[in-house]
């Protein structure tokens, strides 16, 4: 596949404080309903009102990776994406994150004004993702899971859970520099929820400073999961005080991006840590 287009000035993202990812799902099957956004009008709209109540990154995704999801082929996901990064690049200059594991995907959309590349495979499923993400100067998140979303959550099994999302992170993270992205555009995330069951989730949150301690941003993605629901009792509608807690943990541990469903709120609890100067 060759790479036509390469992007002219690549954005550059300020990890002083934590930055606040506001996910708007272009899909009609993403775990939390009131994520989902069923037309590239009605994505646009999300990530709108996400960049007014706060957002640093609007990340857009057309493929559901929740536990039990099937796949999506590249032409639907590019319906689905496409026409809304372009309908928001045109009103917006907030920094746009895509949810993809296919090559083909990131390169149209990183054509189009996409900044971060937000890969749950760590560029395992698509071998030429690596060279796309590089050709255009994208950030990269790289993710651990553990299987696929369709099975991932049937039994998973670590000695050291932590250990082992650190070193696998840390492989994938050389790969990706061999491969020709520069070490300053990735970024690392432990894949809560994907391939791990609750006490797994629950080290990873509370040990995330092992995983900063590797060198590079990390992004933490919680927002509403089952973790959250285990722990609370609470059903996705109602895990939104859960998720603040549990991503304040995050933030005090080192996290540098929170993914969220909730922007209004977790841009507040932003503020007040910066104005605590806890961070």
């Amino acid at each position: 596949m060759p790479v036509e287009a390469i992007r002219r000035d690549p954005m550059n993202l300020d990890f002083s404080t934590p930055l606040v990812m506001s996910i708007v799902n272009c899909t009609n099957d993403s775990f939390y309903a009131d994520s989902r956004a069923y037309t590239p009008a009605s994505a646009v709209e999300k990530a709108l009102q996400a960049e007014a109540d706060g957002a640093d990154i609007i990340d857009f995704g057309g493929e559901s990776t929740r536990p039990g999801a099937e796949y999506v082929s590249e032409d639907e996901e590019l319906a689905r994406i496409l026409p809304a990064v372009e309908g928001f690049r045109r009103q917006s200059c907030l920094p746009v994150s895509i949810d993809t594991r296919k090559a083909a995907v990131a390169q149209a959309v990183l054509s189009v004004g996409a900044d971060i590349i937000n890969d749950v495979s760590a560029m395992e499923d698509d071998r030429d993702m690596a060279r796309v993400c590089a050709a255009y100067g994208a950030y990269v998140v790289l993710m651990h899971k553990k299987g696929v979303p369709k099975t991932m959550q049937v039994s998973p099994l670590y000695g050291d859970v932590v250990a082992e999302v650190a070193g696998y992170l840390q492989s994938v993270a050389e790969r990706a520099v061999a491969a020709g992205i520069a070490d300053d555009r990735i970024i690392l995330d432990p894949g809560i929820g994907f391939g791990k069951n609750t006490e797994d989730n629950i080290a990873l949150i509370r040990e995330l400073a092992r995983l900063r301690a590797l060198g590079y941003p990390v992004l933490i993605g919680l927002s509403r999961k089952t973790v959250i629901g285990r722990v609370t009792g609470r059903d996705v509608a109602d895990r939104l005080a859960g998720t603040l807690v549990a991503n304040t943990i995050s933030v005090l541990a080192g996290a540098n991006i929170i993914r969220v469903h909730d922007t209004r709120e977790h841009v507040d609890l932003i503020k007040i840590f910066k104005a605590c100067a806890c961070v």
